[in-house]
């Protein structure tokens, strides 16, 4: 008969795979941009992406028979999260792949939990900005001046050149990523919508928001190698679609603020598959800068605890009395509410 500790160990399996899963999926999104541009222009990526993305999420919408938000109010609100969450910054973020490594993109990626800090501190009452979080960014937003090394080669060339403007366009994204999930949390956390659902209705309009811009921004020649059209399964039906299902299973059985700790391991998936996958030099502001980062978004999302419960449930112990919480911790995620706090539901 299994014992206690036996069932919460093969719970504790059965959800480190789609946490490690989300942090591979979320990781490698940036080298999927990165061989996608070897065909595509970075429309042309973004539409592909958010193309399969939809069809992904609507297959497992109908096989799951799960119902569509009803209220056009809802609808409403998801378009301007369509637009915030996946059309303005999967562009930003293809289009600064053209100029910077996908490793470093997937570190100034990592500072949308400063971001999304920043933005619902300022438009949120509810969301005050105290000492954690204040020191929190001062650390982060640190991490970000050491990524950009502005004291490296000549004034001109960093104030102008096109490596700050890619890097700035990371940072852009990330910041309509916060802006997405303050959105979220101010108008449709509250409606405790289904997750799968809301998330096909959010990207399904994103997709329509941009196919009449495809004339200007995906109307080009193209070249579909096997490379390109495997990256752009994996970042649409993987990064844009099943990462929504594994985010829920996380989620639910986590909590929001345990599993929101995948994002501190997306920046490290995505700084080594640049590098083994092509080559792609790892400088030490990136790494320091990046490390200054993480540590920025653990400190101001208070995420130094469920960081180790993570860790403590990764090497086989079971959550200890002291730790203030039920052994069976769980905060069941409905809708856009269970977004993981400073994190990507669709992660680049």
């Amino acid at each position: 008969m299994p014992t206690p500790s036996n069932r919460i160990g093969t719970r504790t399996g059965a959800i480190l795979a789609p946490y490690l899963a989300l942090a591979l999926t979320w990781g490698m999104s940036f080298l999927f941009i990165k061989i996608g541009l070897e065909g595509l222009v970075p429309g042309q990526v973004v539409l592909a992406r958010m193309v399969l993305g939809t069809i992904t999420l609507a297959v497992v919408v109908a096989i799951r028979r799960q119902r569509l938000p009803r209220d056009p109010a809802v609808w409403g609100h998801l378009a301007v999260v369509g637009l915030l969450l996946c059309v303005l910054p999967f562009l930003l973020f293809s289009w600064a792949e053209l100029r910077i490594p996908s490793g470093l993109a997937s570190v100034l990626n990592a500072t949308t939990p400063l971001m999304t800090i920043l933005v619902s501190s300022v438009a949120l009452r509810t969301e005050r900005l105290g000492l954690a979080r204040a020191l929190g960014l001062v650390v982060g937003f640190a991490g970000v001046i050491i990524v950009f090394a502005p004291w490296g080669g000549d004034a001109a060339g960093v104030l102008l050149g096109g490596d700050l403007l890619a890097k700035g366009a990371c940072l852009a994204a990330a910041l309509c990523y916060g802006m997405a999930f303050t959105w979220l949390r101010r108008f449709v956390a509250p409606r405790g919508l289904p997750a799968i659902p809301t998330a096909f209705v959010q990207v399904g309009l994103g997709t329509l928001i941009l196919l009449p811009l495809t004339p200007w921004l995906a109307a080009a020649p193209f070249t579909l190698t096997p490379r390109v059209v495997g990256s752009m399964l994996g970042l649409g039906v993987l990064g844009t679609g099943l990462a929504y299902i594994w985010n829920t299973t996380v989620v639910n059985n986590w909590g929001a603020v345990r599993a929101s700790t995948v994002t501190y391991l997306v920046p490290l998936v995505g700084v080594v598959a640049g590098a083994v996958v092509l080559g792609e030099r790892v400088t030490a502001s990136s790494i320091v800068g990046g490390l200054a980062i993480i540590t920025g978004v653990v400190t101001g999302n208070d995420g130094w605890k469920p960081l180790l419960r993570v860790l403590r449930r990764a090497g086989g112990a079971s959550p200890q009395p002291a730790d203030g919480l039920a052994l069976d911790d769980r905060r069941p995620g409905t809708g856009a509410a269970q977004e993981l706090p400073g994190t990507v539901p669709v992660k680049d």
